[in-house]
């Protein structure tokens, strides 16, 4: 392809020519290796550190809470500012390639930056930075995917992108377990995500966007575009809220599952049990994430796949509220990942058919991300208050099965999906 005009056309048009295997396999690992970058932290490392550093008279467990809302906070706003200002980046490299090696670099730096942190105060520095650099890389990885991918392959990329994102989980884990002490997981998580971007950058050219397409810079008008009335793209605003509603009820389910087992169930193992419930939820949502994008391009239709894994996952939700036993905790658990693996990959691709602009893909798509990210800080302070003074497990799990439920009934206000 040239460079100028043309290929500007390319980069705000919607495509229509298909993607082959080797980028969305190429794709899907650096999406994949940034979720390394963050769970190896997330999952272990952060947790070690929080005891170790903890002061005198502090827990570790507030420590750790301080430090991820904290970085909660900082992705929260990262995501969406940095898909914004890739939508106006007009470099030689294209519009995305050059924050996904800014985003890796820094991410990378950032994680060696965290491992030698010897204070609450600089941990909690290398987090935000982490967070900041590695969203960065995120939005720009997530971006390329309705600059590149006509909206018929979305549900079979989107699938791919969710399943690297569970193996990045497990990936960033094992790593962070496996290496041998905090400095040595960090530096094998920085490691393995530069090393996964590196096929996507080197081998995979990014479209371009030549200056005089770009729109003038008012930082008014910049801040503003950050703000999407509901009234201006109801679409987006209803899928917005299934997203989040969906996510807060996954979130509720899963915070405070170690505890449901061991004060309600009275599991004799309550950490072998989480284990062994998220191996069984990842290996059902594993089995569906591919297949239910696949499915959802191949019929045409997005709708019915989030209705249906939505209220498939309340059903799973209730369970646990209603049949309060380990069999049951099993089922459900079994369920719920059948039921996101679906929605996972279907919902990524209903929301990029329902993007107002290509010229603010990423800056939209960040926006859309909140719904992500949000309901880790809103879960706990509803989960709280349920599990304690207002009905214990079975309520906190009811109340995650309406929320869900409401989410994939509220699927049908959008209008231009099928």
């Amino acid at each position: 392809m040239t460079a100028g005009r043309s290929t500007t056309a390319t980069a705000l048009r919607e495509p229509t020519e298909r993607v082959g295997g080797g980028w969305t396999g190429a794709l899907s690992l650096a999406n994949g290796a940034i979720w390394v970058g963050w769970y190896g932290p997330l999952q272990i490392l952060l947790a070690v550190q929080a005891e170790e550093l903890a002061p005198a008279g502090t827990s570790k467990e507030t420590v750790l809470a301080w430090v991820t809302g904290v970085g909660a906070v900082v992705s929260l706003a990262a995501n969406p500012l940095f898909g914004a200002v890739s939508d106006r980046t007009t470099s030689r490299w294209g519009r995305r390639t050059p924050w996904i090696v800014a985003g890796t670099a820094g991410g990378a730096a950032s994680l060696l930056l965290l491992s030698a942190a010897g204070s609450v105060w600089a941990m909690a520095a290398g987090w935000c930075l982490v967070q900041l650099t590695l969203n960065a890389a995120f939005a720009a990885v997530t971006a390329a995917v309705p600059d590149r991918v006509p909206r018929g392959q979305r549900g079979s990329v989107g699938g791919w992108l969710g399943a690297a994102q569970l193996l990045g989980v497990v990936v960033g884990t094992g790593l962070a377990t496996l290496a041998g002490g905090t400095v040595a997981g960090y530096a094998a998580c920085a490691l393995f995500t530069v090393a996964g971007v590196l096929p996507y950058v080197v081998r995979h050219r990014d479209l371009r966007l030549a200056a005089a397409d770009r729109p003038p810079w008012k930082g008014r008008s910049f801040l503003a575009g950050f703000w999407l009335s509901p009234r201006r793209h109801p679409d987006l605003g209803w899928a917005w809220l299934t997203r989040f509603l969906i996510n807060v009820s996954n979130s509720l389910v899963l915070l405070y599952l170690l505890y449901f087992l061991r004060d309600r169930l009275h599991h004799a193992d309550p950490e072998a049990g989480v284990l062994i419930l998220t191996a069984v939820n990842g290996v059902t949502m594993l089995a569906t994430v591919v297949a239910g994008g696949a499915w959802s391009d191949r019929v045409g239709r997005r709708k019915p796949f989030v209705i249906w894994s939505g209220t498939l996952m309340a059903a799973a939700t209730g369970l646990l509220a209603l049949w309060q036993t380990w069999p049951g905790a099993i089922v459900a658990a079994a369920l719920l990942g059948v039921g996101f693996g679906v929605f996972t990959s279907v919902d990524f691709a209903l929301m990029t058919d329902v993007l107002p602009r290509a010229a603010d893909r990423g800056k939209d798509l960040g926006v859309i991300n909140i719904a992500n990210s949000l309901p880790q800080v809103a879960a706990p302070a509803l989960a709280a208050p349920l599990v304690t003074h207002l009905g214990g497990y079975r309520a906190l799990y009811l109340t995650a099965a309406v929320l869900g439920l409401a989410g994939a009934v509220l699927v049908t206000r959008i209008k231009g999906v099928r």
